[in-house]
C-alpha cells in the first residue's frame, strides 16, 4: 500500500531516506509528490513534509533544510527527550522533530565527513560522534524512533497496519589468524620461541612444540568447532571473512593464501555436507577480509577477492575492513570498484554500540556524490575484541552487554549481528573463558530466534553464496 507524502522539492537525500523509511515500515511505502493540488485532492493517508500544513487530514512534519541542502557544513544537532529517548531536529507539526533528516543524518554518517580527530589508527575516533556525546551510542535510535513514529500514525489514521520483520540473529566471524603456531615460516617460529624465552613463558614453549610435533591441536584452529556449533542450533546460519594478505605486516598476521595445507582446511570447511553426517544442513557465507595494507593501497582489494575465490577456491562477494579500517567515502568507493556489494564493517574498532544508530541493513549514500549507492551495509553492535582490548571487561560482563544488545534489537524487530574472531573461539589460555560465554548466549537466545531460512528463500537472495 501507498502513502503520499508531499514536499515542495524531491532531493536525493529525501528519496534516499523515504525509501529507508517505507523498507522499514513494511506494507506501507511512500509516492512522493510535489503537486500541491495532487495531495490536496488525495483522500488516502498522506503526510505534508512542509513548512506550512495544507490539509485537515495530514500528517505534518515541518521539515528541518537538511534534505533539501547540497553542501556539507555543521549542523545544529541539540539533543532534547522525546518519548524517553534523545532526538534533535526539533521542529514543528504532528511530530516533535524531524525523523527524516534526523534519520538521514546518522544513516548517511554524515558527522565522518566533517572535520575530525583520527584515533590511533587513523579511523574516525567515536568519541567525535553524537551517539558517544549524547550518550544513545548503545541503542539502535532510528529503529526506536521509527516505533514511535508509527505509534503516531497511528493515532492520525486509524485504519493503517503495519507488518513487522522478526528479529534475527546474524553471527560473523572474522579469521585473521588461522593458526597461532602451525603454517609459519621457519624464522616466524623460531622468533616465537625467542619471544617465549625472553618472557619466561616455559608453557607457550611446551605448547608451541606439542602443537609443531601434532601432539596437541592448534590453539586457534576452532573453525570447525564453530561450524559444529551452527549445525547444532541448526537454524543459525554464519558469515566468515578471510583475511588473505599475500604479504604479511605489522596488522596483518594471516596464513598465506597459498599455503597448500591451509587451503585445503578452508575448502573443506566450506563443503556441502560432512560425508556421512547426519547433521542438519547449513547456510554459510564467504566474505573478504581486506587487509590493513588494501587501505594504503586500494588496488589490493580486488587482487584479495581474487586470492581468496580462485588460489583458495571460496566464492564470495561480502566484505569486512580489518580493523574496521575505513574512510569515508573513499573505502567504500573502493570496494564498490572491487565489484563489492555488501559489506559488514559499520561499527567502530574501539567500542561496542551502533555506528549508525541501527539494527537494519541500509544502502551506502554517497553524501559527495549525492546519491544511493548499490553498497548494502550491514551494521555490527558487538565485536570480541572491543570487549577484550577496548573496554577491558571479563567475559562475563561481555555476556551480559550482549545479552542486553539482544533485548534492545529484539524489541525492535532488527537484526542483530555480531563479530567474534577464531582466536577468541579456540583453546588459547589468553582468552580463557571467552568461548563458552559465546556458547552461552547463543543457547540463552536460541529459543526466541524464528525460523528464519524459508525467508530468505522467499525473498529470492542468490543461494549460489551460501553452502548447504
Amino acid at each position: 500500500m501507498q502513502m503520499l507524502l508531499y514536499t515542495s522539492f524531491i532531493s536525493p537525500r529525501l528519496k534516499y531516506i523515504i525509501d529507508f523509511t517505507g523498507r522499514e515500515l513494511q506494507g506501507y511505502g511512500f509516492e512522493l509528490t510535489n503537486d500541491v493540488e495532487i495531495f490536496r485532492e488525495f483522500s488516502g493517508n498522506k503526510i505534508n513534509y512542509s513548512n506550512e500544513r495544507i490539509t485537515p487530514d495530514e500528517f505534518w512534519i515541518s521539515p528541518h533544510t537538511l534534505l533539501f541542502e547540497k553542501e556539507i557544513r555543521q549542523q545544529n544537532t541539540e539533543c532534547f527527550e522525546v518519548n524517553n529517548n534523545k532526538a534533535f531536529f526539533k521542529t514543528e507539526g504532528d511530530f516533535p522533530f524531524d525523523i527524516f533528516a534526523a534519520s538521514f543524518y546518522l544513516l548517511s554518517r554524515y558527522e565522518e565527513y566533517l572535520p575530525h580527530q583520527k584515533d590511533m589508527y587513523g579511523r574516525y575516533a567515536h568519541e567525535n560522534s553524537l551517539a558517544f556525546k549524547e550518550n544513545f551510542l548503545h541503542l539502535p535510535l532510528i529503529n526506536i524512533w521509527l516505533q514511535y513514529f508509527i505509534e503516531k500514525l497511528k493515532q492520525k489514521f486509524p485504519s493503517l497496519t503495519f507488518h513487522h520483520s522478526p528479529f534475527t540473529f546474524l553471527p560473523t566471524y572474522d579469521i585473521d589468524e588461522g593458526f597461532c603456531y602451525k603454517h609459519k615460516s621457519a624464522w616466524k617460529t623460531w622468533g616465537g620461541y625467542c619471544r617465549s624465552f625472553l618472557k619466561g613463558d616455559k608453557w607457550e614453549i611446551k605448547e608451541r612444540k606439542n602443537v609443531l610435533k601434532g601432539i596437541e591441536e592448534d590453539p586457534y584452529d576452532s573453525l570447525y568447532e564453530i561450524k559444529f556449533l551452527h549445525q547444532l542450533y541448526h537454524h543459525l546460519d554464519a558469515h566468515f571473512f578471510f583475511l588473505v594478505a599475500e604479504k604479511n605486516g605489522r596488522y596483518d598476521k594471516n596464513t598465506s593464501p597459498y599455503n597448500k595445507e591451509w587451503q585445503k582446511q578452508v575448502q573443506n570447511f566450506f563443503e556441502k555436507e560432512y560425508a556421512g553426517s547426519n547433521m542438519p544442513k547449513l547456510y554459510i557465507y564467504a566474505g573478504l577480509h581486506p587487509s590493513w595494507q588494501s587501505g594504503d593501497n586500494p588496488e589490493l582489494i580486488k587482487k584479495e577477492m581474487d586470492l581468496l575465490q580462485y588460489e583458495i577456491g571460496v566464492e564470495a562477494k561480502g566484505s569486512r575492513q580489518h580493523f574496521i579500517r575505513f574512510t569515508l567515502p573513499q573505502t567504500f568507493r573502493q570496494l564498490i570498484e572491487a565489484g563489492i556489494h555488501s559489506d559488514y564493517s559499520m561499527g567502530y574498532g574501539s567500542i561496542n554500540g551502533f555506528r549508525a544508530s541501527v539494527a537494519s541493513s541500509f544502502y551506502w549514500y554517497d553524501l559527495e556524490k549525492e546519491e544511493q549507492t548499490q553498497l548494502e551495509l550491514f551494521p555490527f553492535c558487538f565485536m570480541d575484541a572491543n570487549s577484550f582490548f577496548e573496554q577491558k571487561q571479563t567475559p562475563q560482563q561481555a555476556l551480559e552487554e550482549m545479552m542486553k544488545y539482544f533485548e534492545v534489537i529484539k524489541s525492535v524487530n532488527g537484526t542483530m549481528i555480531t563479530i567474534w574472531h577464531n582466536t577468541f573461539l579456540g583453546t588459547h589460555r589468553r582468552f580463557a573463558g571467552w568461548k563458552e560465554i559465546y556458547q552461552q548466549f547463543i543457547g540463552s537466545i536460541y529459543s526466541q530466534i524464528p525460523f528464519v531460512r524459508d525467508q530468505i528463500d522467499n525473498e529470492g537472495m542468490d543461494k549460489k553464496y551460501f553452502i548447504y
